[in-house]
């Protein structure tokens, strides 16, 4: 069968099964209906007419006891009331009747500030009561005997957990794996040289403090480099003083081929770090050559390095 847009779902009715005895007339039902035209009845098949029955919370209740047999009785529930609601008075009303003197009245648990007294109808002050202990109110003035004090109480409400519309309000622990926790970078446009066949600094680095310790720290770097001739130049990462590349190879390099001299490139590194400390940790970037000279930041072009603390 074709339908326009999607299937219809159906459910059946949920339904309870009796037996009666010829003598029983309340049977339990599985849940309690919200009055008799909400449930139907039915006896050996044959619908009953509400007016035949009541309902009382859960028990269901035959004027006439029905014939014995089995599984004979049929109740086929309409709609199931909604449960686990519960409901909030928000402003609670007391009237009492004072005696003659009387000073101190007793009244439903209220929030300090948040509750109003009138005597004998007349709205009294806060300079005419005293209302700091959540359940009594007492009267600057002494009421005389017949007098109706009525409290009026207001029920606080907050909502639990909600996000304020203020900067960095969601707690870092709440971000979800993969969040971006914070970002920093750094910056150098200063062409720099090395013969050193060893991993050296090229000055540029940034430090970040992870805001937790399972956090990721991604670390990015784009440099322009150069060779002086048929030389290589190799590139790395270092987190204080741990080489995160490979020891002598870095992170990738820029070699010129047999009978060039000099070639100009570009060094981009990708790197996802866990350092697994809540300190603060400096990344840097180092480079070396195998001979002649190496250059970082070449013709003095932007070089940077960017860290991103990333929620694990």
């Amino acid at each position: 069968m074709s339908y326009i847009g999607n299937q219809p779902i159906s459910v059946a009715f949920l339904t309870d099964t009796f037996s009666g005895t010829g003598s029983q007339t309340a049977y339990t039902m599985t849940v309690a209906p919200a009055n008799t035209s909400s449930i139907i009845v039915a006896i050996t098949g044959v619908l009953q007419d509400p007016s035949t029955y009541s309902v009382s919370g859960t028990t269901l209740t035959f004027s006439t006891a029905p014939p014995s047999d089995t599984s004979n009785i049929s109740v086929r529930y309409l709609g199931i009331p909604a449960s686990g609601v519960t409901t909030t008075a928000y402003r609670t009303v007391t009237n009492t009747t004072a005696t003659a003197g009387q000073t101190s009245f007793t009244i439903p648990s209220y929030t300090v500030g948040y509750v109003d007294v009138y005597r004998n109808g007349v709205y009294l002050p806060t300079s005419d009561y005293t209302a700091t202990t959540g359940t009594t109110v007492v009267l600057t003035n002494a009421a005389t005997v017949g007098d109706t004090i009525t409290t009026i109480s207001f029920y606080v409400s907050s909502v639990l957990n909600a996000i304020p519309a203020t900067a960095n309000s969601v707690a870092r622990t709440y971000m979800p794996v993969g969040s971006v926790l914070q970002v920093v970078s750094a910056t150098t446009s200063t062409e720099i040289s090395t013969t050193s066949t060893s991993f050296v600094t090229t000055g540029l680095s940034a430090s970040i403090t992870p805001t937790i310790a399972t956090s990721k720290i991604l670390v990015t770097m784009s440099a322009p480099i150069a060779t002086s001739g048929t030389n290589v130049v190799r590139v790395t990462i270092y987190r204080g003083a741990t080489n995160l590349g490979a020891s002598s190879g870095g992170f990738g390099r820029l070699g010129a081929g047999s009978g060039i001299t000099g070639m100009d490139g570009f060094s981009s590194i990708n790197y996802l770090d866990s350092p697994a400390t809540t300190s603060s940790t400096t990344y840097s970037v180092y480079y070396n050559t195998n001979t002649g000279s190496g250059y970082f930041s070449a013709n003095n072009a932007t070089s940077t390095i960017t860290l991103m603390e990333i929620a694990a």
